[in-house]
């Protein structure tokens, strides 16, 4: 007869697997971030606790819709804009809670949020339930592989992901860019020692699972819905099933969920300078508001650096559609 772990074996059972993982000290953050591999992608203790709870435990409902994305890919932004669409009917424009909490703190994480938390979540409601996570496509749980639930995956130009996950890192660690050289940095992320696995990689996973079943997937693109927000974000209000109503569109609610989620708006707001977000790590809300701008990597990309990802750029995604220069 088989019988059920307590928590304190499982705990001692992670424990053990974590001893046995490789392990790497970022040197451009002076060794203060151990990093370990678990299958085929880098990750903190902590978030990689979480992420293999969720990926034995976790169950995913038809009406689930996962925000999915490597760090630092427009996360912040996705998150702000489906919590806003789905939730217009219940707050006035004034009284919405983007307001007062971070929106990491709106929508739970899965891999970061524990899993109970999550359960009650979605045992809240039995409409549309956003979840968001950085785990690739192949080590997300099998529950949501197999369900009828919705994924959205937003993705950026690479170069600004590694720019604006260079700043997020070294402002976690609290060291000036003198401290923590972008050089080094770059190289580690170019030789593929980065959250979550290598972000070409995180990125066709998705993309190919999408092939297989395009139903189940909307694929967003930073940059396009920086050019054009009014049209992306009907396209997504469509896809998690709360779409726009032609009295809302006249009444100015799409304008109004755009304002509310803008950088400058959310940037500015007394929660998103002061306070701290609520999970594993101790990080400073402000620190996920920092530019928001496209070309930044400009500033920081020498001239080989930019050589070596347009390169690794084409051979990965060549014949995809998918464009990120």
């Amino acid at each position: 007869m088989e019988t059920t772990k307590t928590k304190v074996e499982c705990d001692k059972e992670m424990e053990e697997l974590i001893k046995t993982l490789p392990q790497h000290s970022c040197r451009w953050l002076q060794g203060t971030t151990i990093l370990y591999k678990y299958q085929d992608f880098w990750c903190l203790q902590d978030l990689l606790k979480g992420t293999i709870s969720a990926q034995q435990s976790f169950k995913a409902r038809p009406n689930d819709v996962f925000l999915c994305s490597f760090p630092k890919s427009g996360t912040t932004w996705l998150k702000a804009l489906v919590f806003a669409i789905i939730t217009r009917e219940n707050f006035a424009k004034s009284m919405s809670p983007l307001l007062t909490t971070l929106p990491h703190d709106c929508i739970p994480s899965l891999g970061r949020t524990n899993l109970e938390q999550i359960q009650q979540y979605q045992n809240k409601s039995c409409f549309t339930t956003p979840i968001s996570t950085h785990l690739p496509h192949h080590f997300l749980p099998e529950s949501i592989l197999t369900s009828n639930c919705k994924i959205v995956y937003i993705y950026r130009n690479m170069k600004d992901v590694i720019v604006s996950f260079y700043h997020f890192a070294r402002g976690i660690s609290k060291l000036s860019m003198e401290d923590a050289p972008f050089e080094e940095a770059f190289d580690e992320f170019y030789h593929e020692i980065s959250y979550f696995g290598q972000y070409l990689d995180h990125i066709l996973g998705y993309w190919k699972a999408s092939l297989e079943r395009p139903e189940m997937f909307h694929f967003v693109k930073y940059e396009d819905m920086k050019n054009n927000p009014t049209n992306n974000v009907k396209k997504l209000a469509e896809f998690v099933g709360h779409p726009f109503t032609n009295e809302e569109e006249k009444e100015g609610v799409i304008e109004n969920i755009i304002k509310l989620c803008s950088f400058e708006n959310l940037s500015g707001l007394e929660v998103n300078k002061s306070d701290s977000f609520k999970g594993s790590l101790p990080i400073e809300n402000r620190l996920f508001f920092r530019k928001a701008e496209v070309g930044d990597w400009k500033n920081y990309f020498t001239d080989e650096m930019s050589e070596k990802i347009d390169k690794l750029i084409d051979e990965k995604l060549s014949g995809t559609g998918l464009v990120l220069k």
